[in-house]
C-alpha cells in the first residue's frame, strides 16, 4: 500500500528500510523521501516505521555471553 503518494513510498519500502538498519524517522526520510513534501502521510509513515522497528527488534536473537 502506498504511504507517501508524493514520493511513491510503500509500506513495504518502509519495512525494508527498517530491516536494513534505518533507526530514525529522519534517516527514513533521507533515504526514501517519505513525508518530506506535503507531510500528509507523516502520521501513517511514522506508525508504519515504528511498527516495523518493533517487529524487527523483537525478532533479533538475544546475545549470550
Amino acid at each position: 500500500m502506498y504511504i507517501c503518494m508524493c514520493n511513491a513510498v510503500t509500506d513495504h519500502d518502509i519495512r525494508r528500510e527498517a530491516a536494513g538498519g534505518v533507526h530514525t524517522f529522519a534517516e527514513l526520510q533521507a533515504r526514501t523521501g517519505c513525508s518530506d513534501c506535503c507531510g500528509c502521510c507523516e502520521q501513517e509513515a511514522r506508525a508504519t516505521f515504528d511498527q516495523a522497528l518493533s517487529q524487527f527488534t523483537c525478532s533479533l536473537p538475544l546475545a549470550t555471553a
